[in-house]
């Protein structure tokens, strides 16, 4: 089966992002297919490289940008919501006049556009958070 994954929750703040992560690795490794995971609202904080938890705690960004490289997952954030959250791409930050980027490895920038095609090539869309 071919899903698509939405996460509208941050790391840390909710077990949207944990369960999100736990599914797709699960999937991946009864075979399935991961078209695509759209990180939306809050859940685009998922994919800045900024985040530094403590040594002993699980890095969630880190376990999304390794399962996107082994397993050659595209990571969206929306564009909008990121851009509100003070997430950038180096492209979105010279755009906007920043001086610095941080998006983690791994993910990528786009629109909302984005999240209609993952609901449209898979079998299904599966939604983690509110």
């Amino acid at each position: 089966m071919k899903f698509s994954i939405l996460v509208s929750e941050g790391p840390y703040t909710h077990e949207a992002a944990d369960t999100a992560y736990n599914f797709t690795k699960a999937a991946l490794e009864k075979g399935h297919e991961i078209f695509r995971i759209f990180f939306y609202h809050d859940g685009v904080n998922n994919g800045t490289r900024l985040a530094t938890p403590p040594q002993d705690d699980r890095n969630i960004v880190n376990r999304w940008s390794t399962l996107a490289q082994e397993h050659d997952i595209d990571l969206v954030l929306c564009v909008a919501a990121a851009q509100r959250r003070g997430i950038a791409d180096a492209d979105e930050a010279r755009r906007n006049g920043k001086d610095a980027d941080n998006m983690a490895p791994g993910f990528r920038i786009s629109g909302l556009g984005q999240l209609i095609e993952a609901g449209i090539e898979a079998d299904r869309l599966i939604t983690f958070g509110d």
